[in-house]
């Protein structure tokens, strides 16, 4: 005989479906349309109804966050070197950030230390750690790795991302700026992403070298 469910609980609603539906509709109308009621008339049930599935909205905003990390992070890390599976994490973060825009303000707001976010958090470590960096020292590299790649992403969201403005400087105050910005082009910011990454990676290596030699 099926449990009968609690008042308010509908069948087939999971965590999971309410955290997707509250992802598109930020996607869709920005965080300030989020509410617990939007949310549940979005999926058809009362308020109520989604706190059987998270307990409070900010328990709602670090399952989004979590929804995000999870469309970045590998299917395990360890399947390539660690510098290939950090830069495949990299790009692939910076893609889930610029699908889902208006979700960067809440990655550089909140930890989120769900339990999908830390067991990804702690086989990164794993991998690291295997690879010869000392385990306080993962910690460093990761956070690094995910502050560059959020910072950037935000960079991306707020139009700050110089090369565009620059090039329409007066070139006769400005002449060495607007002729950087014109020679970088209009997929400058990709290309400056690639450029930062490769030259943080590679800070890690000689890290992971230097650690090496001394031991």
């Amino acid at each position: 005989m099926a449990a009968q469910r609690a008042r308010g609980q509908r069948a087939g609603l999971t965590r999971q479906a309410v955290l997707e539906a509250a992802l598109r509709l930020v996607d869709q109308e920005g965080l300030k349309a989020l509410s617990m009621r939007r949310l549940g008339a979005e999926l058809g049930v009362e308020a109520m109804t989604l706190y059987h599935h998270v307990p409070n909205k900010t328990a709602l905003l670090d399952g989004m966050i979590e929804q995000v990390v999870a469309e970045a992070v590998p299917p395990k890390f360890g399947a390539g070197t660690w510098r290939e599976d950090l830069s495949a994490y990299a790009h692939a973060l910076v893609a889930a950030l610029g699908a889902h825009p208006h979700a960067v303000p809440l990655l550089l707001s909140r930890p989120a230390m769900t339990p999908r976010n830390l067991r990804t958090l702690e086989e990164a470590v794993e991998m690291l750690h295997g690879a010869g960096f000392p385990l306080p020292r993962t910690l460093d590299v990761l956070y690094s790795l995910t502050s560059f790649v959020v910072g950037h992403a935000a960079a991306q969201v707020g139009r700050v991302d110089g090369g565009g403005s620059l090039a329409s400087l007066d070139p006769t105050a400005y002449p060495l700026l607007v002729a950087a910005a014109g020679e970088a082009g209009e997929d400058a910011a990709e290309a400056r992403f690639d450029f930062a990454l490769d030259a943080l990676l590679s800070g890690f290596e000689r890290e992971l070298a230097g650690s090496s030699a001394t031991e």
